[in-house]
């Protein structure tokens, strides 16, 4: 495989700090009792509580650790032996509580985590608002595509601050990417190929049962909330992300983040048009979301990007980017890699269908000898360049901007405006594949356009 064809696991590549969890646990609450709430003066301290504490938000956790004068008072979540692990991860410090409106009743906590099934989104960032607090709410930001415009309305009328957690644009490497393509380094862009692929069980979203998971240990009622109403079902509540009552599989969940990242990268908003096709091929017992999804994505300013994943192999493995201009192409994967254009004009082909006169003279003339020398030369020197970049947790970067954000009220890089376009291209895509036509965005009006 060569190095174009090379990619990476959507854990290095988005950075989410769960490099963190392998330094063990012990290490970690080393680290965050030395002191971390000691030098920070007690009106810059911030009380955070978590809505939803499985295996992302306790990353979060991981991050939000590290960061001075931010403390974790009250977690809540259906399943106790998440609860229990959060508090051991912060070193036994927060609270537990039963109902997450206990959290937003709660006078002494500034902020919230949501950190739930996409079904939940809405409401609770909603209500959490109206609460009072400021919200950092994990991807994909609405579970519906006309939810996003409820929720941008929400943070208007109550002045809150609202960041969404696709932490990827605050690292180091997208950055520098945004950098290099604003320099103008790659020539004109008209073609991103965009992939997130997994072959596991576990990149599947079919994550293992915890043996201690039973009607007493496992709250049914608050996790299904607004969605219909089923039998207790333990795959639903622990693999939620494989139903379309839950989720919007691959597209809500994978997609967003690339399309996110091709939003700040590119500095666009959303495309004029989207077209997807997907299927379910080989996890046919486990979910009733596609597997496999291609889609083409058109955007007015002049490029289009094509997007794939697939549970069903990793020859480009986890999540990447290739973007294709007239100077050059841009991988960006675990590393960011350069590749020069150097194109040789050369219509020999064409040419020796000519009299034979006519292409002797062509080939034989000087400065066709001097260009065909120099524009081989130049292609047989050309060498991939390695840009070099920091290696960042993104995640502790993406939340100290909101806590920046918070601090100075004013609006956050990912806010609930650009949460909601790149959510509803993912919606669009799976739109387009419910219905077979492509979907087009209502740039004016901020949803899609009707029939």
């Amino acid at each position: 495989m060569s190095s174009r064809q090379k990619s990476i696991s959507r854990r290095t590549f988005f950075r989410n700090g769960a490099t963190a969890a392998g330094a063990g646990l012990g290490a970690l609450i080393a680290t965050r009792t030395s002191g971390l709430f000691g030098a920070v003066p007690p009106s810059d301290r911030m009380a955070v509580g978590f809505i939803g504490v499985g295996a992302r938000a306790q990353q979060i956790m991981d991050s939000m650790l590290l960061i001075p004068g931010v403390e974790i008072v009250r977690v809540c979540d259906a399943y106790k032996g998440r609860v229990a692990r959060s508090i051991e991860r912060c070193n036994g410090k927060p609270t537990a509580v039963d109902n997450y409106k206990k959290i937003l009743e709660d006078k002494g906590i500034d902020a919230v985590v949501i950190a739930v099934p996409d079904h939940w989104h809405k409401t609770m960032a909603i209500e959490a608002m109206q609460a009072g607090k400021d919200v950092y709410i994990e991807k994909p930001l609405t579970y519906k595509i006309d939810e996003g415009l409820e929720i941008i309305k929400a943070v208007k009328d109550t002045k809150r601050i609202l960041q969404v957690g696709s932490q990827g644009i605050s690292s180091d490497i997208q950055r520098k990417t945004r950098d290099v393509i604003a320099s103008g380094k790659l020539g004109q862009i008209t073609m991103i190929r965009a992939y997130f692929n997994r072959n596991t069980a576990e990149g599947a979203w079919i994550y293992p049962i915890p043996p201690d998971a039973n009607p007493q240990t496992v709250n049914w009622e608050m996790f299904l909330g607004p969605a219909p109403k089923l039998p207790f079902n333990l795959p639903r509540f622990f693999q939620w992300r494989c139903y379309k009552d839950y989720s919007g599989g691959i597209a809500t969940d994978l997609f967003v983040h690339l399309c996110t990242s091709i939003h700040f990268m590119m500095g666009v908003q959303a495309p004029s048009q989207v077209m997807g096709m997907g299927d379910l091929y080989r996890w046919k017992e486990s979910r009733d979301v596609p597997d496999t999804i291609n889609a083409s994505l058109k955007y007015k300013e002049g490029f289009m990007v094509n997007m794939s994943g697939t549970f069903n192999n990793t020859i480009s493995s986890g999540a990447g980017f290739q973007i294709l201009g007239t100077e050059g192409s841009l991988e960006v994967g675990g590393k960011l890699t350069f590749f020069p254009e150097t194109p040789v004009e050369d219509p020999s082909w064409v040419v020796r269908s000519w009299p034979s006169a006519m292409e002797k003279a062509y080939f034989e003339d000087p400065k066709m000898v001097a260009y065909l020398q120099e524009a081989r030369a130049k292609e047989a020197a050309r060498q991939p360049e390695v840009i070099m970049v920091g290696d960042d947790d993104a995640t502790k970067a993406h939340l100290e901007r909101w806590f920046a954000s918070i601090k100075s009220r004013t609006a956050p890089e990912e806010s609930a405006e650009v949460g909601h376009r790149a959510c509803s291209v993912a919606h669009m895509v799976n739109l387009s594949i419910a219905s077979g036509n492509s979907v087009y965005w209502d740039f004016e009006a901020q949803r899609v356009k009707s029939d």
